[in-house]
């Protein structure tokens, strides 16, 4: 693991670093604040996932998070969101390739070989965090935002047991509903629609997967709600299945980091309660 630079924030150390990935088999840039801590200890973890077109940089250097882990002891981790490189097929619209895996393990070509986002977030990236960093991986919570929030809620849903509460900001919640989604799975997995069922939020849920707990924050004025994100089959999909969530649609608040910095020191605050339990 390379330390490409550590900056000194809120008394804890917030780092940027790369590492070779097997499941990518391309150089991977990942972002980690750790709070200050007494020597020994392990910190409870919590995972940010971006969203289209970002990378590890644009949550850490716009999310304002900081100030709340280091006052609630959590460390916050903030992947890439695909693989990238010379050797990388991409595609020339900003919703699929590069900066665009929807968090999946692809198994079509060109993207079969590089684009295994899915067993690099849920494998490889939380292995590496064991082993470099003072984490508790019993004590983890996970949430992101649009693509990053599909992210976060298929892969607790997955992994039942891994993560004690789950947030988004404007997520994606049902591909199989959308054009976003519908363009990355037929792209990255096939035209068979019952293979796109492990990465929607919606159907997972209909088919029997839980949350601990959970909660979502959506603007009123997300320019994307309508045709892409669908907060509220989210919603139709808990209440039927008898899903404990906190929904909230929160007036006037578009899908930008303005909106995510407005409430992140919340949700970390949220995570925390759980994760101190």
């Amino acid at each position: 693991m390379e330390v490409v630079s550590t900056n000194r924030s809120h008394g804890g150390t917030q780092g940027v670093y790369r590492h070779h990935s097997v499941e990518t088999g391309t150089e991977m840039t990942f972002s980690v604040f750790v709070p200050g801590h007494a020597e020994g200890a392990k910190l409870p973890v919590i995972w940010f996932l971006s969203g289209l077109t970002c990378t590890h940089a644009n949550v850490t250097e716009k999310g304002e998070f900081r100030a709340a882990c280091a006052q609630h002891g959590v460390i916050l981790v903030a992947p890439d969101t695909s693989p990238r490189g010379d050797d990388v097929p991409d595609d020339d619209a900003y919703d699929f390739g590069k900066g665009a895996g929807f968090y999946v393990d692809a198994t079509q070509g060109p993207w079969a070989q590089h684009f295994r986002m899915r067993s690099y977030i849920e494998t490889e990236l939380p292995a590496l965090i064991a082993a470099e960093f003072p984490a508790d991986m019993d004590r983890q919570a996970i949430t992101g935002h649009s693509m990053g929030g599909h992210g976060a809620l298929t892969a607790a849903l997955r992994n039942p047991g891994r993560f004690r509460s789950v947030s988004a900001f404007s997520p994606i919640v049902s591909p199989l509903n959308c054009p976003w989604g519908d363009k990355a799975l037929t792209g990255y997995i096939d035209a068979d629609r019952a293979n796109w069922r492990a990465y929607d939020a919606c159907a997972l849920i209909a088919d029997g997967a839980r949350l601990p707990a959970l909660l979502v924050d959506q603007g009123t004025a997300d320019g994307f709600l309508e045709e892409q994100l669908k907060t509220h089959l989210l919603a139709e999909a808990c209440d039927k299945a008898a899903q404990p969530a906190t929904i909230r649609m929160q007036e006037g608040y578009d899908h930008s980091y303005y909106f995510i910095s407005t409430f992140m020191a919340e949700h970390i605050g949220w995570h925390a309660g759980y994760l101190k339990l």
